[in-house]
């Protein structure tokens, strides 16, 4: 099968360009990425969609992939409960190779057949919950099996690839396609096939969280205290929607622990 991920780039002599050459071409590429992203919008609003009332009903998501892939799938699980004040169960990020594999590349762990089920096996999944894997070549056999044990044991699956005709996508129920072509660097796919799975995980929870009651206008009402930053934040949504004085919301805030809580106990 011909990936259109390792095709060749259309650039040539890297090594002879200027550093001002290599900057504007990878940003030329880079431009296409959101386009190719948008072509995308019907699969993901599908894979959304079949998530949300499972979610609602207790279920949860989990993101699956190996190397790169595999830490965005962490990163944006990761972000889940600062941002949303979600419990981190809700959104579940695994890694071929474990842990160790988000700053080191484990050796042969993305060739496993079995290791995907046996991590999610570890969290006792069911009907309820959804498994998106996610893949840049669509190839990768740790999240191809991990789809294909999903879907024999009845739990929904959806995919993130970026390789027409990829083995991947007829693992998943609701798959996500995004061509972004050839990459600057030939086959290094964590430039922009990584950029397009960025936005589009960062589309599929954003629109997951709003659509779980998350998100009151367009605030982060339930994000976590975890700085300084974050409470000034959340002290200057308090004063928009209430007109106190800085200080006093800044009090209810840290009494109640969350922007949601404290406006709930200004109006009562």
């Amino acid at each position: 099968m011909e990936k259109v991920t390792e095709s060749p780039s259309v650039y040539r002599h890297l090594e002879q360009m200027s550093v001002r050459e290599l900057l504007t071409n990878i940003n030329r590429e880079d431009q296409r990425v959101p386009l190719a992203v948008a072509e995308s919008i019907p699969m993901i609003e599908a894979l959304v969609e079949s998530v949300v009332p499972k979610m609602l009903e207790g279920g949860r998501l989990f993101y699956i992939g190996a190397g790169t892939s595999g830490r965005l799938g962490i990163l944006d699980a990761s972000e889940i409960p600062p941002t949303f004040g979600a419990p981190p169960e809700w959104v579940v990020g695994l890694i071929a190779g474990g842990d160790q594999a988000i700053r080191k590349a484990v050796e042969g762990a993305e060739d496993s057949e079995t290791q995907a089920w046996d991590d999610l096996k570890r969290w006792q999944p069911d009907e309820l919950d959804t498994v998106v894997g996610i893949a840049a070549s669509g190839t990768t056999p740790y999240v191809i099996h991990g789809l294909r044990a999903c879907r024999a044991n009845g739990i929904a699956t959806g995919c993130i690839t970026c390789n027409p005709g990829a083995p991947l996508l007829a693992e998943a129920d609701f798959p996500v396609l995004a061509v972004v072509g050839p990459e600057f660097v030939t086959g290094s796919t964590r430039m922009k096939a990584g950029t397009a799975q960025k936005l589009i995980l960062n589309m599929i929870s954003t629109s997951l969280m709003i659509r779980l009651g998350r998100v009151q206008d367009n605030k982060m009402v339930d994000m976590q205290l975890s700085n300084a930053k974050l409470v000034d934040r959340g002290t200057r949504m308090i004063v928009q929607a209430t007109g106190i004085e800085y200080e006093a919301a800044r009090q209810l805030l840290l009494r109640f622990g969350s922007v949601r809580e404290a406006l709930r106990a200004y109006g009562s």
